[in-house]
């Protein structure tokens, strides 16, 4: 039986009218400067990343050297042998883990070459696959998230989470509600590194409350043509793909996070056929592939393959606690959890 895929001898194939390896780079730089996460600074583009995406190896070995530690020591005259010596101390290391993430898609669309018989057809499907990959890579981040603060609550006595939620979310109090307090709160987790958290992502259910309260200011962006929500600074991002399970008892408990400037890695490896076309002319259909190799790291949060079946993570194996471990101290990771009734 052929390929679903395959094309037959003769047939009209998108091929004739677009050559699709001339415009993979410009779908990869529209998803790098397009995205939100990096635009806010959430996530940043690392070419150090990229450089580590294409070795190959589904997990990417970052070691790191920790802070130097220990007291000083009282400079001594004197003739002993340890009157005026100091005792070296040393330098400690540690390992941070990235996995490589592998995806793709393929579109199928009647007549696609007529359909796109415009001046530049290529961009209008760039444009669409753009916009595809970064709502599929921030749904991928609110997983990893996910799993990143299971682990903090099992493993690091919840140091990074502020829950001040009730079972029954529907009789909460304005102290169980997301505030200014609240996010203070949050932030503080952090002690005098609280400033370095400049983002928020958000369900719409709380940025609702914060919105009737008039306490959004909404700056231009550089080019003056769009608002930018923030809070106490904090750039906002409203995405309902925040966890928001149902209270024990009533309502629901929604959680919020609060980023520090690229807390967030990102790298883009190279598949081997990025893009390919093909066209089943028996039933009329042409075919888009995209293909993408990339990394979505929390900076200092390790990864493992304990709970990993295929070659690569799902969303649902991205948040179990159990593929992660923090290895840099509480301060430098620079994430934050939220949970309030609204």
């Amino acid at each position: 039986m052929a390929h679903p895929l395959a094309s037959s001898p003769g047939s009209t194939r998108i091929d004739d009218i677009v050559v699709p390896t001339v415009y993979i780079p410009y779908i990869l730089e529209q998803s790098t400067t397009r995205n939100a996460l990096i635009q806010s600074g959430i996530a940043v583009h690392d070419p150090k990343m990229d450089e580590l995406a294409v070795r190959g190896g589904k997990l990417i070995n970052m070691p790191f050297f920790q802070d130097l530690s220990g007291d000083d020591q009282v400079l001594t005259s004197g003739t002993g042998a340890t009157d005026a010596a100091l005792t070296p101390g040393y330098i400690g290391t540690g390992h941070d883990i990235a996995v490589l993430f592998l995806r793709g898609k393929a579109w199928g669309v009647e007549d696609l070459a007529a359909a796109l018989a415009g001046s530049d057809p290529m961009a209008a499907i760039a444009d669409k696959i753009v916009n595809y990959w970064n709502v599929r890579e921030q749904a991928l981040l609110i997983q990893i998230l996910d799993g990143v603060f299971r682990d903090n609550e099992f493993n690091d006595s919840s140091d990074l989470i502020s829950d001040i939620s009730i079972a029954d979310g529907n009789n909460a109090a304005d102290s169980n509600l997301i505030s200014a307090t609240a996010v203070i709160d949050a932030a503080t987790k952090l002690g005098d590194m609280a400033d370095k958290l400049t983002a928020m992502a958000v369900h719409s259910v709380p940025y609702s409350r914060l919105l009737k309260q008039d306490l959004i200011d909404f700056i231009p962006d550089s080019q003056g043509k769009l608002n930018i929500p923030t809070y106490l600074g904090k750039r906002l991002f409203v995405d309902d793909t925040c966890p928001h399970p149902a209270g024990a008892t009533s309502g629901y408990k929604y959680t919020s996070y609060l980023f520090g400037e690229g807390s967030i890695a990102k790298g883009e490896g190279a598949p081997p056929v990025p893009m390919e076309t093909d066209r089943d002319s028996l039933k009329g259909l042409d075919y888009l592939i995209h293909r993408r190799h990339f990394i979505l790291h929390p900076r200092g949060i390790a990864f493992g393959s304990t709970s990993v079946a295929g070659d690569s993570p799902t969303n649902t194996e991205a948040h179990y606690a159990s593929n992660w471990n923090r290895v840099y101290s509480q301060k430098n990771i620079r994430l934050v959890k939220l949970v309030t009734n609204g």
